[in-house]
């Protein structure tokens, strides 16, 4: 699929997506997600790339949902406005749950504001990492909405339960030191270095076995939902996966030739 809406490219094992559309400081468009998801399941199926960097040109990483999705919405007759929502919203789920799921490391590299949708979107990512510009506001509640994009699952997992109710209550704007004090940020760079400092600390988090990485992801994205015995009992079975696996393999060899040799 060729692309206009997002930039897509790869080195040394790590994908970049990049959000481009700066003259609508990426507001996601149904045409912008459905590059957007293309892109993630190139980086999904591809064993190559181990990592995903998620960021933004211009000076936004992502304004949201774009404004004439709303204006569609509004436009459409009164008995077809319910539908037409619950089947874009189908739309919205399915690449915040896919990027969720992703079986690799995964950064949103925030280089500007991220509201809405691009606050939902950002959180979707394992990790966060922003720059002095950062800025971080769950919007909705300004539109008569709420956050539909993963952040009412997200955040409450990010700043605790209450905080989560301020942030959504309100729709204010958590500027960057704040968003690093809270956890929604998980480190600051300054932003000359941001995406180069991105991209490191993706390479830095595959360096481990896919196989690993990949279960080890999937049960602890599902931690808080599971009682102690259930995650036990899915760590077992991820773990039979893993002795079977190629790296395990190779590193034990390597490990007992290694132990060997000193001995």
């Amino acid at each position: 699929m060729s692309y206009q809406l997002i930039e897509f490219s790869v080195e040394a094992g790590v994908a970049t997506i990049a959000f481009n559309r700066p003259e609508r400081r990426n507001a996601m468009s149904d045409e912008m997600r459905a590059e957007f998801v293309s892109a993630l399941e190139t980086v999904s199926r591809d064993k190559a790339i181990k990592a995903l960097v998620l960021t933004g040109r211009g000076n936004a990483f992502c304004a949201g949902g774009d404004i004439s999705g709303m204006k569609r919405r509004l436009e459409a007759p009164q008995g077809e406005v319910a539908f037409n929502g619950w089947s874009r919203q189908q739309g919205v789920h399915h690449v915040q749950s896919f990027l969720l799921g992703l079986p690799k490391p995964t950064i949103a590299a925030v280089n500007g504001a991220a509201a809405g949708l691009g606050a939902d979107t950002a959180l979707a990512c394992d990790f966060v990492m922003g720059t002095e510009r950062s800025k971080f506001t769950w919007s909705y509640i300004k539109r008569g909405l709420i956050p539909d994009g993963g952040g009412l699952y997200f955040l409450p997992r990010r700043v605790g339960l209450a905080r989560a109710k301020e942030l959504i209550f309100t729709g204010r704007v958590v500027e960057a030191d704040e968003a690093l004090s809270l956890g929604i940020v998980d480190r600051k760079v300054a932003s000359t270095e941001l995406l180069t400092a991105a991209q490191a600390w993706a390479a830095e988090l595959a360096q481990g076995s896919p196989t690993a990485l990949a279960l080890g992801k999937k049960i602890l994205n599902e931690t808080f939902e599971h009682s102690a015995h259930d995650i036990f009992s899915l760590g077992s079975q991820a773990q039979a996966i893993c002795y079977t696996s190629a790296e395990h393999r190779d590193a034990v060899t390597a490990f007992l030739a290694q132990s060997s040799s000193k001995g």
